[in-house]
């Protein structure tokens, strides 16, 4: 290699070479970004003249335009291609060592999901016709935290209504153009167990259906997750409970569960995360609360030993 190579072309070709064909096309977006912020950032940034002080400087003037947590998704991505760089004698020494990630102050989060009593209002609104609608899609995520793509991947054959399970083994493809895809990791690839009353309703709805084709989707169908969205929406706004997003019923289902005293790593495995750690980041509100109650719940106990 040319000791002269950008830090931008190399980093172009490692991509290529270590990242093309072995991740999700969605992740590989992310990449390709990274790689386009490395083009306008540091345009003429040799590989050979990458220091701690020039790298820090990169990140500092990423992290002007993004929130904290992009910069650290663009951090992991150029320092893994630095790190393959020190690896092979391109660079002398670990440049990325001790970097500092900066970002913008995070916009205000909305709420991401519903309490109990905000959820039984709108599963009771729900239009559930005797043929397949998006209503029905909100249903089934609610009652099962699957994702948006896995949803729209699930065909007839897919459902054990006699062990009342979905067997979740692909996705579909919503964000190109359409067609069954892998999912998202191999800890997604699960039984999804129903309750009597959703496995009773689906096993009525889809008895009819093409075993192999999917349940949401027509033949030809280009399909949007805005208007599953907008029709959640409206179902909130009509009730006047909290907005969410139909990604939103997902939190809903692991946040019932884990106030309902299911475990960490039961909620895990029902949603396909690939560690406990990722269940545990996602709903560190929901394990601090419940550490709070157990705090209260102890004391008790101890105050009632004579």
């Amino acid at each position: 290699m040319n000791n002269q190579e950008l830090l931008c072309t190399y980093f172009k070709k490692w991509v290529a070479t270590y990242k093309f064909g072995a991740i999700r096309d969605v992740t590989m977006k992310k990449y390709q970004l990274s790689l386009q912020w490395l083009q306008q950032l540091a345009p003429g940034l040799k590989l050979c003249d990458v220091t701690r002080l020039s790298y820090q400087i990169l990140l500092n003037d990423y992290a002007k335009y993004h929130e904290r947590t992009t910069t650290m998704d663009f951090h992991h991505h150029v320092k893994a291609a630095i790190l393959d760089a020190v690896d092979e004698g391109f660079i002398d020494r670990d440049p990325t060592r001790r970097a500092i990630i900066k970002g913008k102050a995070p916009r205000p989060k909305k709420s991401k999901f519903l309490n109990q009593f905000e959820l039984q209002s709108l599963l009771g609104h729900l239009n559930l016709k005797k043929e397949i609608n998006w209503d029905w899609l909100i249903l089934l995520i609610a009652k099962t935290g699957l994702r948006f793509s896995e949803a729209l991947g699930l065909t007839p054959a897919d459902f054990d209504f006699a062990r009342q399970t979905i067997s979740i083994n692909k996705t579909w493809n919503y964000k190109e153009n359409g067609g069954f895809q892998p999912t998202k990791n191999q800890s997604s690839v699960r039984k999804v167990s129903l309750d009597w009353m959703t496995a009773i309703q689906f096993a009525g709805l889809i008895k009819d259906k093409p075993t192999d084709k999917p349940i949401f989707v027509n033949e030809g169908q280009k399909i949007y997750n805005s208007t599953p969205n907008c029709i959640l929406a409206r179902h909130c706004k009509t009730l006047g409970i909290t907005v969410i997003s139909i990604h939103g019923l997902r939190h809903t289902h692991a946040s019932l569960l884990l106030f309902a005293g299911v475990s960490i790593a039961s909620v895990s495995r029902r949603l396909g995360h690939s560690s406990m750690t990722t269940t545990q980041n996602t709903y560190l509100h929901v394990i601090q609360e419940l550490e709070n109650q157990d705090t209260d719940l102890v004391m008790r106990c101890l105050a009632n030993l004579q």
